[in-house]
C-alpha cells in the first residue's frame, strides 16, 4: 500500500481518537500495524503534531506511549553499538584496558554532533523525544551488520559484557583499591534507572551525524501566504526542517514620530490573517509559532537560534526605512554568530532601493509615468512566474516555546464600564474573507466581471467595479506578481488597473527617498500654510456627520468596513484639505487607524499630493456635490450608508438642503436632527481662501519658487543628486541642497502671478472637478419646486421682477444692472455667495 494511503488511514484514526471512539494505546497499536515499526518511529511525532496545542494532554499521553515503546529498542541498539566498539578496541589495542561499564565507555568517547540536532540545543533532552525523519538510531562509525533477532543480539551483548567483567575481575583480584572500585561499578550497574539516565545523557554524542541539516527559521512578516512565496521555497531548497515564525514588537512596527504604521483596523486584519496562515500551515503538516518580540526582535531571534540550533533565518524584505534599518542590525548580529541571513524580494514588483533615474533624468519626478520610465530604462531582472505552494513542509523534532496569538494584543477590543466588550469589528468580519483562498477568489471575481468596466467606471461608488484586493496585497496574502500574472492571463485590457501596481511601487520608492514622508511636507513653503484649528470640524469629518451626504457615506463606510474605493478617498481628502482647511496629517493618521489596507507609503504619498505638498500635485479638487453626480448618480451609495436620507428623490439626495420643506416632511428628514446641517455652507469662499493661503506662502518663500517656470522647488536627497550629477561633493561644499523644480498645479502659478484678480472663480485654471448636471435634473427640480406652493409663488414673483428689469434695460439701451441678481427685494435666507444658498421653500438661487 502506498505511504500516502497509509498516512491517510492514520489521520482518520486520529480523528476517531479525538472523537472519543478510540483510546490512545489502541491508536498507537494501529499505527504500528499500519505503518510498520520503522515508519512509525520516523513519522509518528509528525502525525500527531496538529493536536499539540488544542489537545495538549492527549498529545503528551501519546508521546509517553511512543517513548516507552521505542526506548527499549534504542537501549538495545546502543548496547550493540557499544559492544561492537569494544570488540574493535580489543582488536586494535590489546594493551589498552577495557572499560568496565558503558558509562565509562561513553565518557571516553569524543563528542560529535548529534544527527538532526545542533550545538546550541540542550543535551539533557531525551533522544526518544527528539528524533528527526530518517534517523535510524545507529552510530555512523559502527560497521553494518546483518539484522538479527532481538534475543540473539541481547545474548551476544550479555556475553561480551560478562567476558569484559571477568577479564577486569581477574586482573584486579589482588588490588584492594581496584576491588572497591569494581564493587562500586557493579552496584551502579544494578540500578537500571541510573544506567538509562547516563545513557540518555550521552546519546547525543554517541549517535551524532554531521551530515544532518540544521533547522531553518522562516520569519513571516508581511508575506502571510503559501502561494508565490519565494522565501518559503528558499527554505525548502536549503533542505532542513522549517520553523514558521511570526514576531511582533509594537514599537518596532510603529516606526518613528507619528507614523502610525499599524492602526486598529490593520491589527485586527493581521490577527485574522495569522489565524488563517496557521490553518494553511497545518494542512501541510506544520504550524505557525507566534512570539512576542520583547525587548527586541534581534534578541528574540538570538534566543530562538540558540534554543533550536537553527543555522539560517529566512524572510522577505521590507522597505520602510526604520524596518530596513532593523533588519540590517539583525543580519549583522546573526552573521557575527555564524548564522546565515537570507532576504527575498516579493512585496513589490521592483525593489525600490534598486530603482534609479539614470538615463531618464529628474524631470517629472513624482509621477507614475516618470517612475515607469525609470524601471524600463534600468531593468533589474525578469519578474519570473509565480511559485506554487509547497505540498508539505519538513518540521523539526522539537518546537521552541512561543505564546498564544491572543497575547500579541492585535485584536484587543475596548471594554465599557460595565465590563461588556465593544465589538467594533463585527462588520469587518462580515464583509471580508481573511484567507489566502478568499484573496484569490476576490481577484478572480473581479477579472471575470468588474475589470471590463474598470477603465471608465472605476470611480463609481454604487457599483463593484474595483478589485478590493488592496488589503490582501498589503498583508501579502496575494503577491503583486501573482496579481499581474493573473491579470495578463485573463487578457486584462485595462492599463489603468495594471498601472495601480506601478503606483504602489512608486509610493515605496518615494518613502525610501524621503523617510519623513508620513509627517513632514516635502515642499518647504507649505509647512507654513495656515490651517484651521477647529477640532469640531475634524470630529464631524471622522464620524461622517458633515452634512454632505457623499462625504458622510464614504466616512461611514470606512468606519464600518475599513475600506472605501480610491475615488471616494479623493473626495473625502479634498473636503478635509480644501474646504475644511485642516492639515493633511490629520487625514493620514485617521486613514492609518481605520483602513484595513493602511499602508504607510501609499497613504503618505497620496495625502501629501492631496495636501498640496507632495511631489505631484493633484490637478483636481473634488466638489462634494458635483462629484456625487459622477460616482453615485441616483444615490444608491448614499442610501446604503446614510439610510436616514433614503426616502429623498434621486435628484435631491446629494443636496438635502435644497429639498423643499414638504418633501423633507414627507421623507421624515429634519435637518439638524435626523441628519446634520452642513458644517460649512460657502464652499466657493472656502476654496478661494485656500488659494489665497497657497499664494501667500509662495510669496513669502520665493527662494523655493522657480522664477522661470513658476514651479515649486524641492530639496533632493543625496541619493538622487548622485544619480543626476554623479557626485554631491560640490553641492555639499557649498552648504546647500540641490533644488529641483517639481510638478505644480497651474492654478497655483496663476494665483501667485496675479493674487489680487485671480480669485477662485476668475482663475482660468480652477482645479475643481466638475460633475455633470443634466437638463433633465434641472427640469425635475423645477417641477418639484412647483409642487411646493410657497416656493413656487416666491420663485415666480422673483422671476417676473427680474424679467421686467431686463426688459426695461433693453428698451432704454442701458446695460444690465449688476445688482439685479442680488436685489434687496429678492427673498434670501442667508446672505452668502454659495451658489447653493437656501431661500424659503428650498429654491436654489445660483450666483451670477
Amino acid at each position: 500500500m502506498p505511504v500516502d494511503s497509509r498516512v491517510s488511514q492514520v489521520r482518520h484514526l486520529l480523528r476517531e481518537l479525538l472523537a472519543g471512539r478510540e483510546d490512545p494505546e489502541s491508536f498507537f497499536c494501529f499505527c504500528v500495524s499500519i505503518l510498520g515499526h520503522q515508519e512509525t518511529r520516523v513519522r509518528f511525532r509528525e502525525l500527531i503534531s496538529p493536536i499539540t496545542y488544542v489537545h495538549h494532554q492527549l498529545h503528551s499521553q501519546l508521546l509517553s506511549i511512543y517513548q516507552e515503546y521505542f526506548l527499549r529498542d534504542v537501549d538495545d541498539e546502543l548496547e550493540l553499538a557499544l559492544a561492537l566498539s569494544l570488540v574493535n578496541t580489543n582488536q586494535t589495542s590489546t594493551q589498552q584496558p577495557v572499560p568496565r561499564s558503558y558509562a565509562q565507555l561513553a565518557s571516553a568517547t569524543p563528542a560529535a554532533p548529534v544527527r538532526g540536532h545542533t550545538q546550541g540545543m540542550d543535551t539533557n533532552i531525551s533522544m526518544g523525544t527528539h528524533k528527526t525523519p530518517g534517523w535510524t538510531g545507529k552510530s555512523p562509525n559502527v560497521p553494518k551488520t546483518p539484522d538479527r533477532p532481538k534475543e540473539s543480539v541481547t545474548n551476544k551483548t550479555a556475553t561480551s559484557e560478562n567476558k569484559g567483567k571477568a577479564e577486569a575481575t581477574s586482573s584486579l583480584a589482588n588490588d584492594n583499591d581496584s576491588q572497591e572500585k569494581l564493587d562500586a561499578d557493579n552496584q551502579s550497574e544494578m540500578s537500571r534507572k541510573s544506567r538509562r539516565r547516563r545513557q540518555r545523557k550521552r546519546q547525543q554524542q554517541l549517535l551524532k551525524s554531521p551530515s544532518s541539516p540544521r533547522p531553518i527559521l522562516m520569519w513571516f512578516r508581511r508575506d502571510l501566504r503559501l502561494l508565490d512565496n519565494p522565501a518559503l521555497i528558499g527554505c525548502l531548497e536549503l533542505g532542513g526542517p522549517v520553523i514558521p515564525l511570526f514576531l511582533w514588537n509594537d514599537q518596532e512596527e510603529e516606526g518613528p514620530g507619528v507614523t502610525v504604521a499599524t492602526g486598529g483596523a490593520c491589527k485586527y486584519w493581521l490577527h485574522q490573517a495569522l489565524v488563517c496562515l496557521n490553518q494553511a500551515l497545518e494542512r501541510i503538516g506544520s504550524h505557525l509559532l507566534t512570539v512576542k518580540a520583547e525587548p527586541s526582535s534581534a534578541e528574540v531571534l538570538q534566543r530562538l537560534v540558540k534554543e533550536t540550533g537553527a543555522g539560517t533565518v529566512v524572510a522577505t524584505a521590507l522597505y520602510e526605512p526604520w524596518l530596513k534599518e532593523r533588519d540590517e542590525g539583525v543580519a549583522s548580529t546573526l552573521q557575527q554568530q555564524g548564522i546565515s541571513w537570507q532576504l527575498h524580494h516579493s512585496y513589490c514588483l521592483r525593489d525600490p532601493y534598486t530603482v534609479t533615474t539614470q538615463g531618464v533624468g529628474l524631470r517629472g519626478i513624482g509621477s507614475v509615468s516618470h517612475f515607469m520610465s525609470c524601471c524600463q530604462q534600468n531593468p533589474t531582472g525578469a519578474q519570473g512566474t509565480p511559485l506554487d505552494a509547497p505540498p508539505t513542509l519538513p518540521v523539526p523534532s522539537t518546537w521552541p516555546t512561543g505564546c498564544p496569538l491572543e497575547q500579541l494584543g492585535l485584536a484587543r477590543m475596548p471594554r465599557r464600564k460595565d465590563g461588556t466588550t465593544v465589538d467594533w469589528a463585527v462588520n469587518i468580519r462580515r464583509d471580508w474573507d481573511f484567507t489566502e483562498e478568499g484573496a484569490h477568489a476576490r481577484l478572480e471575481a473581479f477579472l471575470q466581471d468588474g475589470v471590463y468596466r474598470y477603465e471608465k467606471e472605476s470611480g463609481r461608488a454604487d457599483a463593484p467595479n474595483t478589485s478590493c484586493v488592496s488589503p490582501y496585497l498589503h498583508w501579502g496574502q496575494l503577491s503583486p506578481r501573482w496579481l499581474l500574472w493573473d491579470a495578463r492571463a485573463a487578457r486584462c485590457r485595462s492599463p489603468k488597473f495594471q498601472r495601480k501596481l506601478a503606483w504602489r511601487d512608486l509610493a515605496y520608492w518615494q518613502l525610501t527617498l524621503f523617510p519623513d514622508l508620513p509627517w513632514e511636507s516635502l515642499r518647504p513653503p507649505y509647512k507654513a500654510l495656515r490651517w484651521s484649528s477647529e477640532r469640531a470640524h475634524l470630529r464631524v469629518w471622522q464620524k461622517g456627520t458633515t452634512g454632505y451626504p457623499l462625504v458622510d457615506a464614504a466616512m461611514r463606510q470606512l468606519w464600518q468596513t475599513g475600506w472605501m474605493n480610491n475615488y471616494m478617498r479623493h473626495v473625502v481628502a479634498s473636503f478635509l484639505v480644501a474646504y475644511l482647511h485642516l492639515p493633511w496629517q490629520e487625514g493620514y493618521r485617521w486613514f492609518q487607524d481605520t483602513l484595513v489596507d493602511a499602508d504607510v507609503a501609499i497613504d503618505a504619498m497620496m495625502w501629501q499630493n492631496g495636501g498640496m505638498s507632495g511631489l505631484d500635485h493633484w490637478n483636481f479638487v473634488m466638489h462634494p456635490v458635483d462629484a456625487a453626480m459622477t460616482c453615485d448618480p441616483i444615490g444608491t451609495y448614499v442610501r446604503r450608508w446614510c439610510p436616514e436620507l433614503a426616502p429623498l428623490p434621486d435628484e435631491l439626495i446629494h443636496k438635502p438642503w435644497k429639498c423643499p420643506t414638504s418633501i423633507l416632511r414627507r421623507a421624515g428628514v429634519v435637518l439638524g436632527q435626523t441628519y446634520p446641517e452642513r458644517v460649512v455652507t460657502d464652499l466657493e469662499e472656502r476654496r478661494t481662501q485656500s488659494l489665497r493661503d497657497v499664494a501667500e506662502v509662495r510669496q513669502r518663500f520665493k527662494e523655493y519658487v522657480d522664477q522661470h517656470s513658476g514651479c515649486d522647488l524641492v530639496p533632493l536627497p543625496d541619493r538622487l543628486v548622485e544619480e543626476a550629477l554623479g557626485s554631491t561633493g560640490e553641492v555639499l561644499r557649498c552648504g546647500s541642497r540641490f533644488l529641483l523644480p517639481v510638478i505644480t498645479r497651474m492654478e497655483f502659478k496663476h494665483q501667485t502671478a496675479d493674487p489680487d484678480k485671480a480669485d477662485g472663480r476668475g482663475n482660468p485654471y480652477n482645479a475643481v472637478l466638475k460633475g455633470y448636471v443634466s437638463r433633465k435634473r434641472d427640469e425635475t427640480i423645477a417641477f418639484l419646486n412647483e409642487r411646493d406652493f410657497t416656493a413656487s409663488v416666491m420663485h415666480e414673483s422673483t422671476q417676473q421682477r427680474e424679467r421686467a428689469e431686463r426688459h426695461h434695460c433693453l428698451l432704454e439701451g442701458l446695460p444690465a444692472s449688476p445688482s439685479s441678481a442680488t436685489s434687496r427685494g429678492r427673498p434670501r435666507r442667508t446672505p452668502s455667495k454659495d451658489p447653493y444658498s437656501i431661500v424659503p421653500g428650498g429654491v436654489a438661487m445660483p450666483q451670477r
